[in-house]
């Protein structure tokens, strides 16, 4: 009998597993020639220069993947990373003591999570607010790179100032950047999947532009670019910009690990594996932390490249070191060629991240599904596009957190107002109806939520008439309780007592029932007054009520 494969190494295995190395040596290999043209891509857009991108392949993709839990994964700059990480550098007027040193705080901060094991929490987060935030980041890299399409600079970091370059841009064209910006979308988007197993379409495109760019000069260039090894960064913060870094550092760093273990549910699906998310998120920080140090640009799992590594025969830690190596070879070697790169070569392969990142599976289903969620995960975009990250993603969760406990809440409202305690038995049901009315049972159906809590004794005293002098709460299939259910406990025990009813409970376990004892006032607490099942109570109560005939 075999177990499944767990993502890392298994306790007593060595750390490498060298029983893959051909298909993690090709995959590597593999997924560092996709990685060249988007890492390019990315540290052009960030505002910090294509070598900011390809060392932050370097860096994030060998550490991430030497210390990280997942082991098939691919890291490096990301769509929602440099996002973030442009609206900073160009906040901070890219003054890299400051912008790096959000980075490596950044990278601290995962460490951190990881530590405390905040990465089981990633799979709380509501999946509207997933697919808004991901669809709004790929609108936001579509709309930076419009007016490259046409040979322009947009004026200024952030969404709107994009947007307002694309109408002066479409007017006053660089009519050869325009023509290599639609061979390059042309190759990108319609590059033949038998070719795509040889040449990816995003290499094809980068090298098919910037010959037809040396053949017909005139287009923007990338121009010098550095060669050899980066130059050491030394992190400082002043007192103004305080904030702004830690505000960044921390989208940075909630965004990088969502962003990573999201990639990591993939390469898990794809793999049968199970990857260790704490680890993960550990190996991330590591590889930004490093990498701030030396003006490498933020990253994370990396969706597309983690695919292609695995379809390509990678499964572990050997295959995303390999691909951070092959970039170092690289970028050591070919700067002077990458120097002739177009602008509008680039912007084409960007403007194709951002369309695979907009979530158009959800978006073609969402009209079958709730509206709520659909109206979630809109509200999420919007506020991604023209606002922030953070605030799209911090209201998204808390207005589904809020629909998740009201549509608890209602239904909690709906078992007590019911006039028949559900899964009632024959037994129960007689006895119900000897009583005449008044013996009164409320079975609350679930958890005792504080989103019931105000409404509970109003419910409960409605339907308690002046008839009833016994009044029943079964906690049966009430598994825990919050301080705010408990009040709304003793508001209908309080209530009881002042119009001369009794109050039994039944069927607490233990975690209610000591909650119930810590918290609660006027509860019954007599043995006689509690009972294990809800028959035992209502035999009791019959008793009471007619004790010559029980």
């Amino acid at each position: 009998m075999t177990t499944p494969q767990t993502g890392a190494q298994p306790k007593g295995a060595p750390y490498f597993d060298l029983s893959n190395l051909k298909g993690d040596l090709f995959g590597g290999l593999t997924a560092g020639i996709v990685a060249l043209p988007l890492a390019l891509a990315f540290g052009e857009a960030s505002g910090a220069g294509p070598i900011a991108g390809l060392w932050g392949a370097i860096f994030v993709g060998f550490f991430a993947a030497l210390f990280g839990g997942t082991g098939s994964q691919v890291s490096g700059p990301t769509g929602p990373m440099v996002v973030v990480f442009a609206g900073l550098y160009a906040a901070l007027g890219g003054n890299p003591a400051l912008v790096f040193g959000a980075v490596i705080l950044a990278g601290l901060m995962q460490i951190l999570l990881g530590f405390m094991r905040f990465g089981q929490y990633v799979k709380l987060v509501p999946y509207p607010v997933i697919s808004g935030f991901m669809s709004g980041i790929g609108v936001i890299i579509i709309a930076l790179q419009l007016a490259r399409l046409f040979g322009h600079e947009p004026d200024g970091g952030g969404t709107i100032p994009a947007f307002t370059a694309v109408p002066g841009a479409v007017m006053d064209p660089n009519f050869i950047a325009v023509g290599i910006a639609i061979l390059t979308l042309g190759i990108v988007f319609s590059w033949p999947k038998k070719f795509a197993a040889y040449v990816p379409g995003p290499l094809a495109a980068l090298v098919i532009g910037t010959l037809v760019s040396i053949a017909i000069p005139g287009a923007p260039l990338l121009g010098d670019i550095p060669t050899g090894f980066p130059s050491f960064v030394l992190p400082a913060v002043n007192v103004d910009s305080a904030l702004i870094v830690i505000e960044a550092a921390f989208i940075l760093a909630v965004l990088g690990s969502i962003d990573s273990l999201l990639t990591s549910l993939v390469a898990d699906n794809m793999t049968r594996t199970r990857h260790k998310s704490n680890k993960e998120l550990i190996g991330q920080g590591i590889g930004n932390a490093l990498g701030g140090f030396f003006g490498a640009i933020p990253g994370a799992g990396a969706t597309m490249r983690t695919v292609i590594n695995i379809r390509s025969g990678g499964r572990t830690r050997i295959s995303g070191m390999t691909h951070a190596l092959v970039l170092l070879a690289i970028v050591i070697s070919l700067g002077p060629l990458a120097a002739k790169i177009p602008h509008a070569v680039l912007a084409g392969i960007l403007v194709k991240v951002g369309v695979d990142t907009i979530d158009f599976s959800y978006l073609k289903r969402a009209h079958k599904g709730p509206r709520w969620d659909l109206g979630l995960m809109v509200l999420v975009l919007g506020l991604t596009v023209f606002v922030d990250l953070i605030t799209a993603v911090a209201v998204g969760v808390v207005l589904a957190a809020l629909a998740f406990i009201k549509n608890l809440a209602d239904d909690q409202i709906k078992a007590v107002q019911e006039d028949e305690p559900r899964l009632s038995t024959e037994e129960e049901t007689q006895i119900l109806s000897r009583s005449g009315g008044r013996v009164m049972m409320f079975d609350f159906g679930g958890p005792l939520s504080f989103g019931a809590a105000a409404d509970l004794g109003h419910h409960v005293r409605s339907k308690a008439s002046d008839k009833v002098e016994i009044i029943i709460l079964d906690f049966s299939r009430v598994p825990f309780i919050d301080v705010s259910a408990v009040r709304a406990v003793e508001t209908i025990v309080e209530d009881a007592a002042d119009s001369g009813k009794q109050v039994y409970v039944t069927g607490m376990n233990e975690s209610v029932g000591r909650v119930l004892e810590q918290f609660a006032t006027g509860l019954p607490g007599s043995k006689e007054k509690q009972f294990s099942t809800r028959l035992d109570a209502l035999k009791a109560a019959l008793t009471r009520l007619e004790p010559s005939r029980a």
